[in-house]
């Protein structure tokens, strides 16, 4: 595996970052982004995450959604539904972590175990 690639079901910019924030704290049954309310907490990122992340053995990159539709879905045609996690490889963009997937993870830290243990099999 090359390098695992997180996206969030959320749009980039300073505006969607503070309505996704909003959105979090008024009503967060509805809240759309699994990956986001995971990892961060209304306002920062997670410590227990941040320092997860950092200290992967792996590349990663981490994208908003219409930030990857314009790196990758329009040069390959890649159709996912977000968020998801993806792994970069020599056969191309592998799922590694789906949307339903992310729909039955119910904490950090569940989250983080089910990265190490599939980054085993890579």
């Amino acid at each position: 595996m090359k390098k695992l690639i997180f996206v969030y079901n959320a749009d980039s910019g300073k505006l969607n970052a503070l309505m996704d924030s909003l959105h979090k704290v008024v009503n967060p049954s509805s809240y759309s982004c699994k990956l986001c309310e995971l990892t961060y907490g209304s306002i920062e990122e997670k410590k227990v995450w941040k320092n997860f992340r950092e200290n992967l053995d792996v590349e990663t990159e981490f994208l908003h959604r219409n930030e990857f539709q314009k790196l990758y879905a329009s040069k390959f045609g890649y159709k996912f539904e977000f968020p998801i996690i993806l792994a970069q490889t020599d056969k191309g963009l592998e799922v590694f972590l789906s949307k339903n997937e992310f729909s039955e993870i119910h904490d950090l830290e569940e989250l983080i175990d089910i990265i190490k243990t599939r980054m085993e099999l890579y």
